[in-house]
């Protein structure tokens, strides 16, 4: 696990055309999104071969990171950050134990004091479809960031905490990152794609993050408000076509 500091981080929303400044508290977060051999190693699988252990996870859902994440927390002695009840997630923002970053969390760490697209040249960082290969290669093969982290661009899509949009995606998911299939206009440190927690895409993995960053029972931290979520969610009047509002599971 590196140690990202505290700081500021800006947000830009697409869809609404607007960004917002976010103060973030110091976590810590992985130097790699979660190999192979240590997604085997927590989930009690069978390892895999030799050669394939320090490949990122891949395919993984939303839903199985986040069970993951508490299960490696159990297996520390951790504080659990999730309570499941079934698909509904609920984040304990006061628990010390591993789970997913927040967006601001992710593009703060990915960026690394620099103010970019790429934190330097993607050839040297990032796997994508420049370089040909038909798959998630092994994490640190490419230059790491100012803060020690690998293949934050590139390689895998990773899974973060946030909805992607609660008024016109439902319960997807966010991903940021870029794949190692993805042009280069895909992989930037601000680029964000969204898909269903329970989606199998075989180039989506995560990394994870540990610490707490407020206090138990609150419902925001790191730049997430489910007080935003749900305000996002409620949309009046006739609906854009192809849009599907998240109201029922965020009404409490």
């Amino acid at each position: 696990m590196a140690s990202i500091p505290a700081g500021k981080v800006r947000l830009r929303d697409a869809r609404s055309d607007s960004v917002r400044e976010v103060n973030l508290r110091p976590i810590h977060l992985s130097e790699t999104p979660v190999t192979q051999a240590q997604w085997a190693d927590a989930d009690g699988a069978e390892l895999v071969e030799a050669s394939a252990q320090d490949v990122p996870a891949h395919p993984v859902t939303w839903f199985e990171a986040v069970r993951w994440c508490n299960k490696l927390s159990q297996d520390h002695g951790l504080d659990l950050a999730y309570q499941i009840a079934g698909r509904e997630i609920t984040w304990n923002v006061g628990a010390g134990g591993y789970r997913l970053p927040t967006e601001a969390e992710w593009e703060f760490a990915c960026r690394a004091g620099t103010t970019a697209p790429t934190y330097a040249p993607l050839s040297k960082i990032a796997w994508t479809s420049g370089d040909g290969v038909n798959g998630p290669q092994a994490a640190r093969l490419k230059e790491p960031n100012g803060f020690g982290l690998f293949d934050m661009i590139g390689n895998i899509w990773e899974w973060c905490w946030d909805f992607a949009d609660t008024a016109r995606y439902g319960d997807y998911r966010s991903l940021r990152g870029g794949g190692w299939d993805d042009k280069s206009w895909s992989c930037r440190a601000s680029v964000r794609r969204g898909s269903a927690p329970d989606a199998v895409l075989e180039d989506v993995g995560f990394r994870v993050a540990r610490g707490a960053v407020g206090e138990r029972g609150e419902t925001a931290a790191q730049g997430w408000s489910a007080t935003a979520d749900r305000r996002r969610a409620d949309i009046r009047g006739p609906l854009p076509l192809g849009w599907t509002p998240l109201r029922s599971l965020l009404r409490g």
